[in-house]
């Protein structure tokens, strides 16, 4: 290709970011940032690999702010940061594999546990790790069914329980209830158990708001995954698993060769999307998550409002900026990028989501009837 033909495929995928940027109302990526500053690492081949919490022969790395990073987050998720281990992922899927890898070596052969609102990603991990696993009713309102986990768990309480709890779940913003879920354990007095917590979205919500929901290390979870290019938003899909420091001693392995230890999923890893969500929480600080959180919940309430004054039922879960209503004709879920899934979709007022995004959606919604194909 000559350099004229290089240049007009990058501008053509660039045109189309432009044009259906505006009309990203569906998926919960926070289009709002700005990382020109760390464009110059881009010239290097960095590489992160191996364990952040250790020596690695391959020096251009940022193990360093990996390792500020994750003490971050797990002082969020209310985990002390010296007892916290973790590292910087691909993205929710990658965190919640670790996590359930984790509970799969410390109980050896569990039965997991999750239920129908649960991401994708569970059900192709717990294959791929070949654990044992029976899927738990939801609730209308997309928790899990805490009368099926019990009966589930007690049928097979000679098993020890890995417990696969959202907080947020994709579709309609649900949290698990924690302290349901460790009551329950309590109740059977199961003396093994593990709980992993898909916060991908909510992860870094709850944080922020006066009354949140259980969520973190102290409500009795052993492992959570967030997302890096959802609430924090990254040009880069990525993400962060914390879990206890002790857990990781059954794991790692010295890999001689590299000089570090292979403690996480992947070999060669992202060195740059540490520096990207190092960046965003520390340009931000929490006092500036709690006012980008506030206006995201804020938009969130002027949308349920809007689409039941327009005869849209719609409804959000608590401390959820995931809206929920009827799904729309194809046209609108095409146009603003909704997510569906049978007969509700939703849209999540991330913080480039504006109050006039939210009106043209309602408008187009009333204007583009359901049965139009």
């Amino acid at each position: 290709m000559t350099q004229p033909e290089l240049d007009h495929r990058i501008h053509q995928v660039l045109s189309a970011f432009k044009l259906h940027g505006p009309f990203f109302a569906g998926y919960p990526v926070n289009q709002d940032f700005d990382y020109s500053d760390l464009y110059p690492l881009l010239s290097f081949a960095a590489n992160n690999i191996g364990d952040p919490f250790g020596h690695s022969r391959y020096q251009s790395n940022t193990h360093e702010t990996e390792r500020e990073v994750v003490r971050t987050i797990a002082e969020l998720m209310r985990l002390p940061p010296d007892d916290a281990w973790g590292y910087v992922t691909a993205g929710g899927t990658e965190g919640n594999m670790y996590g359930i890898y984790v509970g799969r070596e410390l109980l050896r052969n569990p039965i997991a546990y999750f239920s129908q609102d649960t991401h994708y990603s569970v059900i192709k991990i717990l294959h791929v790790l070949n654990i044992r696993n029976i899927m738990i009713r939801s609730q209308d309102n997309g928790e899990m069914d805490y009368d099926d986990l019990r009966e589930s768990i007690r049928i097979n309480r000679d098993v020890p329980p890995l417990i696969v709890a959202n907080i947020g779940t994709t579709m309609k913003g649900a949290v698990d209830a924690l302290d349901r879920v460790r009551g329950i354990i309590e109740e059977l007095a199961l003396p093994r158990s593990y709980i992993h917590a898909d916060a991908a979205l909510s992860g870094m919500i709850l944080p922020f708001v006066d009354d949140p929901q259980p969520f973190g290390f102290d409500s009795g979870i052993d492992s959570i995954a967030i997302s890096g290019h959802k609430m924090i938003g990254s040009p880069l899909p990525c993400g962060v698993v914390v879990t206890k420091r002790e857990y990781t001693a059954q794991i790692g392995r010295a890999i001689e060769y590299v000089g570090a230890l292979d403690t996480t999923l992947l070999g060669s890893r992202n060195a740059i999307t540490p520096m990207i969500i190092w960046y965003s929480l520390t340009k931000h600080g929490p006092e500036g998550f709690r006012e980008i959180v506030a206006r995201m919940l804020d938009t969130a309430e002027y949308a349920v409002q809007q689409f039941n004054a327009n005869g849209i039922p719609a409804w959000r879960a608590r401390n959820s900026a995931t809206v929920v209503f009827p799904r729309p004709s194809p046209y609108v879920l095409y146009h603003w990028q909704l997510a569906p899934l049978g007969d509700i979709a939703h849209l999540i007022t991330m913080p480039h989501v504006t109050r006039d995004m939210i009106d043209q959606v309602i408008a187009d919604y009333l204007e583009w009837p359901r049965a139009e194909t």
